[in-house]
Formats: C-alpha cells, structure tokens, sequence
C-alpha cells in the first residue's frame, strides 16, 4: 500500500472509531510508531481536525466529515458477498436494516461500479439447510443486540435441549455469536442466577423489558476467553475406517470432535460429549464399520439402544 493509500484509509479508520490507538494503526498497516505520528501530522496540515491525547489516542472533532467515499471494484464485490450471506444468516429485521444501510452504500458507487455490482448478485448464492431462528419470530437477534446495548432485560420463552419443556426466562445477554449452523446468544440467566448458553431456534418468544441489568458484565470475547470448562463432559474415543470419514466429516463437530489421527486404514477420533446417550445413537448409523475404544459404558449403552431397536422391530 503506497503511503496515499494509506493515509486515506487511516482516515476512514478515524471516523468509523470514537478513539483509535496508534499501536492499533502501526499494527494493521504493519508500520511504525514514528510513521504513524507523521501520517497524522500529514493529515493535520492537510486541514484535518484530529485530536491527539497521550496515552488514549486520536480522534476526529465532532461535525468533520468526508464527502462520498469511492469505493475499489473488489470491495464493491464484498459488498454483495456479505449481502447474501446476512439474506440467510439473519433474522428478517436484521436483513431489512442492512438491505436499507447496501442501498445508502451503492449510491455512492460510480456507474462501472454499480454495473458490477449488479452483474455479482446474479452470481452468487449462499445455500442454507438449517433454520436458524423460530420461524414464528423475525427479530431475534435485533432484540438480543438491542438489550445488549441499552442494558435492558429481555425475556424469552425457551425450549430446552431434548425436552418439550418450555420455560419462561429472563436473560441480560452478553453478546452473541454464529458457529455450528446455529446463532446462541451467552446470557445471564436471572431464573438459574448464572450465565447460560441459548440456541436462538429455541427461542418461542422474545420481548424486550424496561428493567435494567442487575450487573455489569464482560463483552462476549472476555466472557469466551475465561469461560469456566463445562461440567459432566466425558472423554470418548472411536475407531472407524477410514472409508467412511467422508460421511461423518461434518456431523463430527455436533457431538464434541476434539481430534483425530490415522492409524493404518483406520481413523482413531477422540470426543468430549455430555450426552452420551445421543452419542451412541449418531453412532450406531456408522457401527458396522468402527468401534468404541472408550469408554466401556459407552459400548454397554449401545448394547442396550440396540436390544431396544430389536425388540421394538421383533427381531430376535
């Protein structure tokens, strides 16, 4: 990136950010400390407002803005990947604002630009099998994002993992994040009075309430860094053929995939799992061509799912 390029980014940096530190800035332009403090001063004699207080950051005074942005054709393209990706990966509220917030963005796009732009989004889908939220909401994660940031209290109708129970919870959410084809949402659960973990598919309703967080809690990234190890995991390991990894690959990861290694023409893969009952059932669609190396109540458990299978079906 040519030093121009780079100012002007710097720039954009100052006003999408209340306070930006110059190690933050050495650090992603992979620069030092003393070009940055004479890419600011660049900026300052070019009639930019930037105030600069030791040992915070720099800033930009309130009111300055910059005329229309010009965007590069690759960015325009990333534009509309993230575009497809938020049409499936959001509830309907979330989409609608972004949808508002592209069209704000693709009016400043030259006309090359916005002819390119048009021309992608007939050339890429993002195809989704999972449902992410309950059908019968559209706002999910505006709600949990929105009692995230005026620390309020929301209140959901949860289903809980493997039960037709549903209980009335009332959460002040942490934050929220994507993984395994499902959003969750890390919450203090005032019923339970300690953090939970919510599956948002789960949630039969949720409403936002004018009572205010008990405390003050970590952001999310803190939260995940020292969450505590979850309780009543055991340690299971299997061998399968290797032929048949293909067909497990992406269903390993619902059921605790820790590792794996080749042992010959065979993969020994280890799992952390709190239900092992499950456990033995995902199993048993791959038996035939694998074993259960630990632990022995594991192989007892499928004994027992098995006997019940085959006097269910008559089968002696």
């Amino acid at each position: 990136m040519n030093r121009f390029d780079r100012i002007t980014a710097i720039l954009i940096q100052l006003q999408s950010r209340k306070i930006v530190k110059a190690q933050d800035l050495a650090e992603r332009f992979e620069i030092s400390l003393r070009t940055v403090y004479r890419d600011m001063n660049t900026l300052s004699e070019a009639g930019v407002p930037i105030i600069g207080e030791a040992g915070i950051g720099y800033s930009i005074m309130d009111g300055y803005r910059l005329p229309p942005v010009m965007f590069t054709k690759e960015e325009a393209r990333t534009f509309i990947t993230a575009e497809k990706l938020m049409e499936k990966f959001t509830d309907l509220s979330t989409k609608s604002h972004y949808q508002s917030a592209m069209f704000k963005v693709k009016a400043v796009l030259k006309s090359t630009e916005k002819d390119l732009v048009e021309d992608m989004e007939q050339h890429i889908e993002i195809r989704q099998r999972y449902t992410l939220f309950n059908p019968t909401l559209n706002n999910t994660l505006e709600i949990l994002l929105k009692s995230v940031a005026e620390k309020k209290v929301a209140k959901i109708n949860y289903a809980t993992f493997a039960s037709e129970e549903i209980t009335e919870r009332a959460i002040e959410p942490v934050g929220i994040y994507h993984e395994n084809n499902y959003w969750y949402v890390i919450a203090y659960c005032l019923l339970r009075n300690s953090y939970r973990n919510f599956r948002t598919d789960r949630i039969n309703n949720i409403e936002l309430t004018d009572k205010t967080f008990s405390q003050k809690h970590a952001s999310l990234k803190e939260y995940l860094a020292n969450a505590p190890k979850y309780e009543n995991l055991e340690t299971v390991v299997i061998k399968v053929e290797r032929h048949i990894m293909p067909y497990i690959q992406n269903q390993k990861y619902y059921y605790g995939f820790i590792s794996e290694k080749r042992q010959g023409d065979k993969m020994e893969l280890t799992f952390l799992t709190a239900y092992p009952d499950s456990f033995s059932r995902w199993f048993m669609m791959f038996a035939e061509y694998g074993e259960i190396m630990q632990p022995a109540s594991l192989t007892e458990l499928l004994k027992k799912n098995i006997c019940k299978i085959a006097k269910h079906l008559n089968i002696s």
